[in-house]
């Protein structure tokens, strides 16, 4: 082998990025065990990025782009992101088809849905959603006005600060949402870079699968988690933006979480973005190879190689691109309770709480009313599913030598895992959270009935990640004619 070719994109490519920051005392509680409801401060500004993909050389087309939208915040209702969209479409001309809007999860951002305005702070909560949906436009906008040629380089790194968050308790004999230290958690972090025709970064993305959990009821501080200290480090080392998207965690969180110092969030952030520097710093020059030189007679025969130009043919499959977009019709599972029931018991569980209170018991009281907040956010997404069968949103775009996959909800781990495994030597960026959280969580088949939360919480039937995995790999073998599934 005298020639060592690394996976590259050539595309046309823009971004902008703004503070989507709410206001001090805004209403937080994302925790059912918080005992705040409003902010009071500011750890880290939120961002909003909006990246827009388009085909070398291509006028704009649904066809021809795709623009992915980041945004610091754990989750919004479907209400918003379509509020969102359509100011995008009204302001910068993309088309709601082209238009992928991802979170990064971050649990410090608040829960910041319409039906909470009448709780404290929430009458904040209508406002900042409406400048949220304007800043995002603008933002669209201009990352339109900054299209330009580029290469994407892709490098693989590797960060234990994810791991295994399915737990089960011996004492208590449940299973609680925490760190397992015998379980197993995808340590890969995928870097990009985006370079320009003059070789300047224009951009970097960072693909992670860890939930931004590190800070939680105990923290009242509005917050990134750990992607805004990872951001700063690759930004100031870069000089140029950088975007986090997250990959599939349904079963990931940081080893050292839930806690109320944001100087741990700093902290994993500081370790993911050194990773990812590393990663970033072992990058070729743009649209080169590595070539064999020859040997070179010295004190030992030396085999020296060296970075060439790719030829114009390389370079044309580095600019090769299509979009897939499909909505996977997903099964209800056939236990899913329905509104009246969760009603019933929510009212059951607010009576309870109400005389753990007039008794003094506190903590009784106060683990009421977090069960109360679980059935409140079951309520909402029952009221949000469509009838018959859920229809699970993805996209699939190749741009040359990477895949981008974004899907809708929760999926675990296994999903980047088995696609990546499938796909050895492509990079397969893998974002979830895309357009929501729509389904919730995409468990194994074998955890269906265990009492582990994410799967008490999904919504759709066993088997439905492994049909997912499956869909995901005939479309990508599909945009992909010179690479089989493996």
């Amino acid at each position: 082998m005298t020639l060592v070719e690394f996976p590259q994109s050539v595309c046309q490519f823009g971004i902008a990025t703004g503070d989507i920051t709410p206001p001090v005392g805004i209403y937080h509680r994302m925790w059912g065990a918080a005992k705040h409801d409003r902010s009071t401060g500011v750890h880290r500004p939120l961002t909003a990025s909006a990246v827009l993909f388009r085909e070398i050389d291509a006028e704009s087309s649904p066809d021809s782009q795709q623009l992915m939208i980041a945004l610091d915040h754990c989750l919004l209702e479907q209400s918003e992101i379509d509020r969102i969209v359509a100011a995008i479409e009204q302001q910068a001309g993309i088309p709601p088809e082209s238009i992928v809007v991802l979170f990064s999860h971050t649990h410090a951002a608040g829960l910041l849905i319409r039906d909470r305005s009448e709780l404290p702070g929430g009458d904040l909560i209508p406002d900042y959603l409406a400048s949220v949906a304007k800043t995002v436009a603008q933002l669209a906008a201009r990352a339109v006005d900054e299209l330009q040629d580029v290469t994407i380089s892709y490098a693989n790194g590797h960060c234990d600060l994810a791991a295994h968050r399915d737990l089960y308790d011996e004492v208590s004999q449940q299973w609680v949402c925490g760190y397992n230290p015998s379980g197993i958690a995808d340590d890969l972090v995928l870097v990009a870079r985006v370079t320009n025709s003059s070789g300047a970064i224009v951009a970097t993305v960072v693909n992670y699968a860890c939930h931004p959990t590190t800070l939680a009821w105990d923290n009242q501080l509005i917050s990134p988690d750990y992607p805004g200290a990872m951001r700063e480090l690759i930004e100031r080392a870069t000089d140029a933006p950088c975007v986090f998207i997250q990959g599939a965690s349904g079963d990931i969180g940081p080893r050292h979480g839930f806690v109320g110092d944001s100087g741990i969030a700093d902290q994993n952030g500081r370790q993911l973005g050194y990773a990812a520097l590393s990663s970033l710093e072992g990058l070729p020059a743009a649209r080169t190879r590595f070539e064999y030189s020859g040997p070179v007679v010295s004190g030992a025969t030396i085999g020296p190689w060296h970075a060439s130009p790719l030829p114009d043919e390389r370079q044309a499959d580095c600019a090769q691109w299509s979009t897939d977009r499909q909505e996977v019709p997903l099964s209800y599972r056939p236990e899913l309770p329905t509104l009246e029931d969760a009603r019933r018991q929510q009212a059951e569980l607010r009576l309870r709480e109400q005389a753990a209170r007039d008794a003094g018991d506190d903590q009784q009281a106060a683990d009421l009313r977090a069960l109360v907040e679980r059935k409140s956010r079951l309520i909402t997404r029952l009221i949000c599913l469509p009838i018959d069968r859920y229809p699970f949103r993805t996209v699939v775009w190749r741009v040359g030598d990477a895949v981008w996959v974004a899907v809708q909800g929760e999926p675990y781990q296994i999903l980047q895992r088995e696609l990546r495994r499938r796909f050895l030597g492509v990079p397969v960026i893998v974002a979830v959270l895309a357009d929501g959280w729509g389904a919730s969580y995409l468990p194994p088949a074998e955890l269906y009935g265990q009492g582990i939360y994410q799967e008490t919480v999904a919504v759709v039937s066993a088997g439905s990640l492994e049909h997912l995995i499956d869909n995901l790999t005939a479309r990508i073998t599909a945009c992909l004619p010179n690479n089989t599934a493996g």
